[in-house]
């Protein structure tokens, strides 16, 4: 058993508990107030001074004599006798400072991730997340959940799974994590509705919608992608349809059960060109008939057919290519896009939208902006022109790129 400390007495613990706790400030001392002390610690008090009268019940102690007392009575500094009763001395004031430091790292790593990055408008999630503070506790706690949420968002639009078997998937086995309710699914479910510029869901049903959005147990015959022009190889039944529609000038529309169980197909090389609204198609077909170049419609948001189909012909060798309305929602649709299919902007540049904001001098406003990750100067251009150009107006031109691949 450890003998106690000379100076470890009943009368003198509150004293001893006053000078630790103002010592673990971290800041200087140079007096402490101690109490309220009965009249045994007010004498044991006097007696460690050496005072000629009692102090009061809270007395206000000089550090300096203090030390004095206490170095004359058992040899050692106040510090290490306080540390002896009561325990390591604590810096609070570092430990604020650590802390402090640790959130900062936290909340730059969040902003710095390549998930939020790719999609700046996610940094409206992590603002959100900033100004509510630490969302587990502490630094490292709330990381490992943030890099969950993210490994989650990244995987979105999913391929029609339902939500358990992608929890399971993506979140080590665990089925339940994405659960309606737990703090994981309500970080995502907020990511997907700064995403999508929707409100945040509050009831099971919105929550159901959203995740379908974002292509969780999507219905596989009614989630269809328009495409014209694609002439691909293979004897699958995917191969096969679209080429009998291009070859007659018609679109076609690949359902997600299609695209799951396509069969045998192959894009050749070369271009495949993306818009943002199924006008853009139509016009397409009009012009080039059955030369029609590859032409993919995404429909505003891509759905999980879409982003199913891009990815197959991009990794079937084709280069994708995006086009999309200059306004608030066409930068992040295409951003998304980006992100999701390794796509390369086409006419979406600052010059191509000044260009652009010409032909419609009196324009619509474009609405709530976000920075456009190819081309960080055009969402300040946009800001200034405050004038949004959807691609119908341009149409001219994005066909007239598409006539130097017709016919391939």
């Amino acid at each position: 058993m450890t003998d106690r400390h000379p100076l470890d007495v009943p009368g003198l613990r509150p004293v001893w508990a006053a000078v630790h706790d103002r010592l673990s400030t971290g800041r200087p001392v140079s007096r402490v107030r101690v109490g309220p002390l009965d009249d045994a610690g007010r004498e044991a008090l006097a007696d460690l001074l050496g005072l000629d009268r009692l102090p009061g019940a809270e007395p206000t102690i000089a550090l300096a004599g203090l030390e004095a007392a206490v170095t004359d009575a058992c040899g050692l500094p106040v510090r290490e006798v306080v540390t002896a009763i009561l325990g390591p001395v604590r810096d609070r004031a570092a430990e604020r400072e650590l802390a402090a430091g640790q959130r900062e790292g936290l909340w730059r790593w969040l902003a710095g991730h390549e998930v939020v990055t790719a999609q700046p408008v996610l940094m409206e999630w992590a603002g959100h997340l900033r100004a509510n503070g630490l969302v587990d506790g502490s630094p490292d706690r709330t990381r490992s959940l943030l890099a969950r949420a993210l490994t989650v968002v990244a995987a979105l639009p999913a391929d029609g799974e339902p939500l358990p078997l992608l929890a399971a998937r993506l979140l080590d086995g665990d089925s339940h994590a994405l659960d309606d309710g737990t703090r994981l699914s309500s970080l995502v479910l907020r990511a997907l509705a700064v995403l999508y510029g929707t409100d945040v869901p509050d009831n099971a049903e919105d929550r159901r919608v959203l995740w379908s959005r974002a292509g969780v147990a999507d219905d596989q015959l009614s989630t269809t992608v328009l495409a014209v022009g694609l002439r691909l190889d293979g004897d699958g039944p995917v191969a096969e349809v679209s080429r009998i529609c291009a070859e007659a000038g018609h679109p076609v529309s690949l359902t997600l059960a299609q695209l799951r169980s396509p069969g045998e197909l192959a894009m050749p090389p070369g271009p495949v060109h993306i818009t943002e609204n199924p006008s853009v198609l139509a016009l397409a077909l009009r012009r080039f008939g059955p030369r029609c170049p590859p032409l993919v419609c995404t429909s505003g948001w891509p759905n999980t057919a879409a982003i199913h189909l891009l990815r197959r012909l991009a990794a079937g060798g084709a280069s994708l290519q995006y086009h999309g309305d200059f306004d608030g929602e066409g930068v992040r649709i295409a951003a998304h896009v980006l992100a999701k299919t390794g796509a390369r902007p086409w006419r979406m540049a600052t010059e191509d939208y000044r260009a652009a904001a010409t032909r419609v001098p009196s324009g619509p406003d474009p609405g709530r902006l976000t920075p456009a990750p190819w081309d960080p100067a055009l969402v300040d251009v946009m800001a200034e022109l405050r004038t949004a150009v959807v691609e119908e107006v341009i149409a001219d031109v994005l066909l007239d790129d598409l006539a130097d691949h017709r016919g391939r």
